[in-house]
């Protein structure tokens, strides 16, 4: 399902192309985009990015994609991988107080985020200050594009009854509709979520050799 034909469904369902509430639609369908990436946690939705860090600068800028963290790794030479450990900022601050405490980062947490600036994604806080320019790998759980600007969409093509109906509700709740279809919404959409999970927590996370086929109860 693409965004036109998302819009289209979501007008037929409602029965309504007043334009105030076809204005608003983008609003209901980025709405449910943001619930559904919040609530499960899609292996689709992973990216690895590499970067240095800065000599002597204990803070290593996050991705304006950045939701939630997986792994962060320095590089050596070698090419190979030491996982930095997450901790509470206060951990890193009494083990570390002194930014002129040097050498390779052991330890990482998330200081800030994008709320303290519009021109900032936030950053992570390292300890200790690194003493090079480490190369770096960040693993995290990313926000994609908005099916409404892009057009198209992973939800949009794997998961459409949960975006459609995640919208609907969105779109009941402005109309003030009727609570019978409300609820209905509401729970139909509730149901293609619960199967989102499953797919998300369950089958994109199995390996068939190893962990066998998943077996459905009857």
């Amino acid at each position: 399902m693409n965004y036109s034909e998302l819009v289209q469904a979501i007008k037929d369902y409602t029965e309504n192309t007043e334009t105030t509430f076809v204005s608003n639609i983008p609003t209901f369908v980025q709405q449910t985009e943001e619930r559904i990436h919040r609530t499960v946690m899609i292996p689709e939705l992973r990216k690895n990015v590499t970067a240095n860090m800065t000599a002597g600068n204990r803070w290593l800028a996050r991705p304006s994609d950045f939701l939630a963290p997986f792994s962060i790794a320095v590089i050596n030479g070698d090419g190979d991988y030491t996982f930095l450990i997450d901790k509470d900022v206060n951990f890193i601050r009494e083990a570390y107080p002194s930014v002129s405490t040097t050498g390779l980062p052991k330890y990482y947490a998330e200081f800030d985020g994008d709320v303290q600036s519009t021109s900032s994604p936030g950053h992570f806080i390292l300890g200790p200050t690194p003493d090079a320019a480490y190369s770096v790998q960040l693993h995290y759980y990313f926000d994609p594009p908005s099916i409404v600007t892009s057009g198209t969409s992973w939800l949009g093509e794997n998961a459409e009854e949960a975006l459609l109906y995640g919208s609907l509700v969105n779109a009941y709740i402005f109309m003030k509709g009727e609570p019978d279809v409300m609820a209905s919404y509401q729970q139909s959409y509730q149901n293609a979520l619960q199967r989102l999970v499953m797919l998300g927590e369950g089958r994109l996370k199995r390996d068939s050799y190893r962990d066998g086929e998943p077996r459905v109860q009857m």
